[in-house]
Formats: C-alpha cells, structure tokens, sequence
C-alpha cells in the first residue's frame, strides 16, 4: 500500500527558506500525480504545488509561482518542496497527497487524491 511520508517543517523567520520533503513508499510514480497541500485551522486544504510522476509537468497556486519549486528524485522516490521568501501567512500544516493523473476537477482539490501523508508543521514567525 502507498505511503507517503513528510518532512522537513519547523520555524522560520519570514523571509526564510524551507525544504519540505515527501519520501514515497509501496507505489511507482509512473502515471501518478503527487501534490502538496496545505491547511490552517477552520479552513479547507489549499493545492500549493503538483508534478507528475515522470517529473515533467508541474502546477503552481498562484501564490506560491516564483518562490517555490517543486522537484522529484525518482530513484530516491521524493517530491520535494522547496520555498523561498515565506511569509507568516504561509503559516500551515503542509500535506503531500498522491493519485492517478487525471483529474476530473483540477489538480489542486484534495477530493482528487486517496494518499495522504500525516503533515508537517511550518511555522513562519514576523
């Protein structure tokens, strides 16, 4: 069964820079999407950034195009999340979440995946 497993939160000044990483376990990522998300309390979880399996299709939210990169390490079978320049508002748990490509409603709804990691904490102080 596919696991997925996140790392890499913790607090930063804003400004700063973290690398959030996804470790993928039990499946190929041939044909698969893997997205992170993130959500505050009371709110719904919000699509931040996806990449296809073979790496090389990517979405960005708006928010986050231009100081965020998503990346993939097929041999180490991690997606990683690099961003830059966070802001306290980026304060959230971030969730990678993993399915098929081919989304019915977008790739950024959490209602398209079935995989889901446990979440990291980022915290982004000002």
């Amino acid at each position: 069964e596919m696991q997925l497993v996140e790392s890499g939160g913790g607090l930063v000044q804003a400004g700063g820079s973290l690398r959030l990483s996804c470790a993928v376990s039990g499946m190929t990522f041939f044909g698969y999407a893997i997205t992170w998300f993130r959500q505050v309390p009371g709110k719904e979880r919000e699509g931040v950034a996806s990449i296809s399996g073979k790496g090389g299709t990517t979405f960005y939210a708006r928010s986050f195009q231009g100081r965020s990169t998503i990346s993939i390490d097929n041999p180490k079978k991690t997606v990683y999340l690099q961003m830059n320049n966070l802001k306290p508002e980026d304060t959230a748990v971030y969730y990678c979440a993993a399915d098929q490509m081919g989304w019915s409603s977008g790739w950024d709804r959490e209602d398209e995946y079935g995989y889901w990691g446990q979440g990291t904490q980022v915290t982004v102080s000002s």
